[in-house]
This record gives C-alpha cells, structure tokens and sequence, in this order.
C-alpha cells in the first residue's frame, strides 16, 4: 500500500492553487450537493466536493487529478468546517490523491485474491513499460499506485484506471491496455477474458438460456411442481 502523505504546502503551491475556486457549472453542482443534505448538516456533502474539486483541476491540469492542500481548505471554507477535518477526509479515503497523478492513475489491487490470480503478472506489464509503483512516468501519462482491495474479487486480477475497472487480467491483456491508452485510445472496461461480467468462467453452469435472453422457466418448475404434488 503507497504511503499517503500531502504535497508540501509551499509557496508555490499556494501561487497557483490558492485561488481556486469552482468553475460555474461545478458551482451549480456544488449546490446540489449540499442542498440534499438538511439545515445544518451542510458539512456532510464533504466526500463528493471534494471529489468535484479533484475532477476540477484534473481538468485544469490533464491529469486524473489531485487535492492541493489549498483546495481542501477552499472545500472547509464552502462548507464552513474547519480546514483539518477536511484533511481528515482527504486522508482516509485513498480515492482523493494527495499528490499530482498522470493522464492514467493505474490502481492495481494486490490484495490476496489478486495475489493469488496474476496480480504480479499485471505489475510485471506496468514495470515492462516504464511504470514504477509510486511514480509518475516522465511523459506525464501514468502514475502506478499498488491499493487494498477494490471489490472485485470474482473477476482477479483487476485494477482500476481512473473511473474504469479493467478485470480477468493477464500480463499480455494488461499491457494491451496500456499500450492502447497510450496511443491515446479507449480501451474497454470489464472482463477482459470475453467472461459475462462476473459469471463463471467458460459461460453458465445453470439456466443457460438466461444467458441468451430473459427465458422464463417459470412454466417448467411448476409442471415439475405438479407431478411431485
């Protein structure tokens, strides 16, 4: 698991991040956010401004984006809480990056399930292309971070790339995917192995037909129902 540690907050930093604030459209939709939350719990919207304000400046910047420590406290400031439990949140929860990320923020689980799949068979693809866990590569297009378990253990190994999982991996898949992206191309999320989401490798073992359309086989268990009667 990469260590989670903030951006140092220089002066540079607070140059150019420390006027954020929302684009007009994220402003309508920073509302939103917190007009579903009652009179004086405003501060529970906190998780998805932040995930705003992370999506704002990968906009502004090219990247998957990341929270400056000025733009949290812009979020505290729009909220009206104090600066460090925002932090708190940015912290705890590893889908806000803490430092610059690429283009691609590679995520790929090492958890046990993956483990025991290919997960280093994935990593080995990453390394073979100039990925390095914890870095960003030099042309700026992707940053490999190895993360706890992403939730989708029937499909390992998986990883998650931005807003996509990419699951069923091999060492050659994964690199496929790569080298797609790179080409500035849009890979296809999901079960790479052809497998219907996370239905049993090979296709069903039972009511096979559902698998081709919505087959009712509600009039055969109630024949079968009838003659055990």
């Amino acid at each position: 698991m990469a260590e989670r540690f903030f951006a140092p907050d220089v002066p540079e930093l607070r140059e150019r991040w420390g006027s954020f604030t929302w684009t007009s459209a994220n402003e309508k939709t920073a509302r939103m956010y917190v007009g579903r939350y009652p009179e004086g719990r405003q501060q529970s919207a906190v998780i998805p401004l932040l995930d705003l304000a992370q999506r704002q400046v990968g906009d502004e910047t090219g990247t998957q984006g990341w929270l400056p420590i000025p733009v949290i406290e812009y979020v505290a400031a729009y909220l009206g809480m104090p600066p460090v439990r925002a932090l708190e949140v940015a912290t705890f929860y590893t889908m806000f990056n803490l430092v610059p990320v690429g283009k691609y923020h590679v995520q790929v689980c090492g958890t046990t399930p993956c483990m025991l799949r290919g997960s280093d068979d994935v990593l080995s693809a990453c390394k073979s292309r100039g990925l390095k866990k914890g870095h960003t590569t030099a042309d700026g297009l992707f940053t490999l971070t190895e993360v706890e378990c992403l939730g989708a253990c029937a499909n390992a190994p998986m990883v998650q790339i931005n807003d996509d999982n990419y699951e069923d991996l091999t060492e050659e898949s994964m690199g496929a995917i790569l080298d797609s992206l790179a080409r500035g191309e849009a890979p296809k999320p999901g079960p790479q192995d052809g497998r219907q989401t996370s239905c049993p490798a090979g296709g069903p073992t039972t009511l096979k037909k559902m698998a081709e359309r919505n087959y009712d086989y509600r009039p055969q268990w109630n024949a079968a129902a009838g003659e055990g009667a």
